[in-house]
């Protein structure tokens, strides 16, 4: 009992720091970063963010390294792990051995069902730090994506593939198609590499992008996404074109790709989609629905009104 309340006293003294100046707040938030309870040293570190108190870089980079150490019973979940992690990279820390050092920490913890890795989360926060390191070379970067981007849990993948965008160079944009070609993955994880090779590469890859979308699945969909992210001509153009070859029978698919039409924004899109709504009453319900989700202007606002349609 008396623990308890001694945890409920700290965590109460923390909270108070939130509406002191930076300046006053900086020695509690010091002390509390030195804690062993691994749920008070993440409030501080969220804290420290909160107040911008770079000044306590170092001091959290200091409980990030120790509660590396029996990582597991010093830091069950990660949650101080995390929050520092975050904080520093907000912070543009520039100690890339630290963040390489969480991107590839595995920590297994027993649960029901055997061992899990609580870590997944950590690994890609450090990688996206990672990014914004100097002295780092895109080429060594690239080198440690490469290992993230076969990792174990799929929001790690994923992660690494928006990491290797951020690199921004002709190899990430590479390493990206490279990635999206092998097919073998969740469509989030190739989502992310088609929009990276997309935003890396410009318009000029959507015929690239727009062979993925001959499955008509949720991978296929993704694409539809990514091309239509673009807001550009080629993209309403292939969009449109795809949705004209694409069977009733695949009525999810249709529906995808009319929200992705409606997303490029094009001066097209919306007549085509009001067309539509006028002359197939099978796409009927998806047409509106795509239109409404895009945030339409007064004018198509107005048209579906006439056509007794409202976006909620």
């Amino acid at each position: 009992m008396a623990a308890s309340k001694g945890f409920e006293a700290q965590s109460e003294a923390l909270d108070a720091l939130r509406h002191l100046t930076p300046e006053a707040a900086e020695p509690g938030l010091r002390k509390a970063l030195g804690q062993r309870n691994n749920f008070l040293v993440a409030k501080a570190a969220r804290l420290t963010a909160l107040q911008n108190l770079r000044s306590l870089s170092g001091a959290l980079a200091e409980a990030f390294h120790r509660f590396l150490q029996d990582a597991a019973k010093s830091d069950p979940q990660c949650w101080a792990k995390n929050d520092i992690a975050k904080t520093l990279a907000e912070f543009e820390f520039q100690d890339a051995e630290l963040f390489l050092a969480g991107m590839r920490h595995i920590q297994l913890e027993p649960t029901w069902g055997g061992p899990s890795d609580t870590a997944g989360a950590l690994r890609g926060t450090c990688a996206l730090a990672l990014v914004q390191c100097r002295e780092v070379r895109s080429h060594q970067l690239l080198l440690w994506f490469t290992e993230l981007i076969a990792d174990k849990v799929l929001t790690v993948r994923v992660n690494a593939a928006r990491a290797i965008e951020q690199v921004g160079s002709d190899s990430a944009a590479l390493l990206l198609r490279l990635r999206a070609e092998l097919a073998s993955d969740e469509p989030e994880l190739l989502g992310a590499c088609y929009s990276g090779v997309l935003r890396l590469e410009g318009p000029q890859a959507i015929p690239w992008a727009a062979r993925f979308l001959a499955l008509g699945d949720d991978a296929s969909a993704e694409a539809a996404i990514a091309i239509a992210e673009t807001r550009t001509p080629e993209a309403f153009a292939i969009l449109r074109a795809t949705f004209d070859k694409t069977a009733r029978t695949n009525q999810w698919f249709r529906s995808a790709l009319l929200s992705a039409i409606a997303l490029t924004r094009q001066p097209e899109a919306a007549p085509f989609l009001l067309d539509l709504i006028d002359r197939s009453p099978h796409d009927r319900q998806d047409a509106v629905e795509a239109l409404c989700r895009s945030n339409p202007n007064r004018e198509t606002v107005e048209e579906l009104t006439k056509r007794g349609h409202r976006c909620p």
